[in-house]
């Protein structure tokens, strides 16, 4: 008697039959006009998507405009608080605010220098920034920019601060470089008034903004720099400022990212302070509508110096 029994394809030619069908003519259970047809498909398919992707992107750009920000002052997350920076910052610990410094050791002061002049070499070397069609202007306070120029800074206006005599650090009276955080759009509102200043300003600044003559020679963010305490002021000894008008020339505003402009900086020279004490600095920024808040560094900037 014969068996009827059957046995089962080996799993190799079941997989192949699915793969390839030879009596149907099916890859993986389509025909190759069929893999062609589905395959086209999904190519025009993905192809508008990309496209419609593309459309609404090109259509988003065209409503931004890469100089003028969108979001700008009180609808901006930088808001209209200006915060103020001082270099140069220590590279080898970017949280700490000090700045020791030994004078009489060529290989620390050359470090410091080199730090300042890496911040500074646009200042010295204008044509590394991309002027666009901006105009630069030689500015004054008779002379004020128009909307396609901006006004140069003058290094020579560091007077003493200068690279020519390496910031001063090799004589332990070292200049600190203070600038203003850019906030486009941002106007400044004078301490203007001889009569009407604010009663925690230094009597330093007070004196000197009365000691001007010329009423528009005080269109200026003012700046001041002080020990923070009883003991940092005896220790910290006089201070120099230049430009000497001791603040940020009212021209420089306001910020319009326009091509080719630089902050305008504010060099402050230590004369003699006390060696081997650290010193706690605090410089303010001084303007009507400049925010101050010492806990929060809201208009001011902190750091200590050490003099070895």
């Amino acid at each position: 008697m014969t068996s009827s029994k059957q046995y089962p394809r080996s799993s190799y030619g079941f997989y192949k039959t699915k793969f390839h069908d030879k009596e149907k003519g099916t890859y993986l259970g389509r025909t190759p006009k069929s893999w062609a047809k589905i395959g086209l498909f999904y190519l025009i398919f993905y192809g508008m998507l990309a496209a419609l992707v593309a459309i609404c992107m090109w259509v988003f750009l065209q409503t931004l405009d890469p100089r003028i920000p969108k979001w700008q002052q009180d609808g901006s997350v930088i808001g209209t608080n200006p915060g103020l920076g001082f270099r140069p910052m220590p590279k080898d610990n970017e949280e700490s605010t000090l700045i020791w410094l030994q004078g009489t050791n060529k290989i620390n002061y050359l470090n410091w220098y080199d730090n300042i002049m890496e911040f500074l070499d646009k200042y010295y070397t204008p044509g590394k920034v991309a002027k666009g069609n901006a105009y630069l202007k030689t500015c004054s306070y008779t002379e004020w920019p128009t909307e396609t120029e901006v006004c140069e800074v003058d290094v020579k206006d560091w007077g003493d601060c200068s690279r020519d005599q390496y910031f001063n650090y090799y004589r332990s009276s070292p200049c600190i470089f203070l600038k203003l955080n850019k906030i486009y759009g941002w106007v400044p509102e004078y301490y203007d008034d001889p009569n009407d200043l604010p009663e925690d300003m230094p009597r330093q600044l007070k004196e000197h903004i009365r000691n001007i003559t010329r009423p528009e020679e005080r269109w200026n963010v003012w700046v001041s720099c002080e020990g923070e305490n009883p003991a940092d002021v005896e220790y910290l000894g006089p201070v120099q400022f230049y430009p000497p008008i001791q603040g940020f020339p009212g021209y420089y505003f306001p910020f319009l990212n326009s091509e080719g402009y630089l902050s305008p900086l504010v060099a402050v020279r230590f004369m003699r302070p006390v060696s081997g004490i650290v010193i706690n600095i605090e410089c303010r920024a001084w303007a009507k509508n400049i925010r101050y808040n010492r806990a929060e560094r809201m208009g001011s900037v902190h750091f200590e110096l050490l003099i070895d």
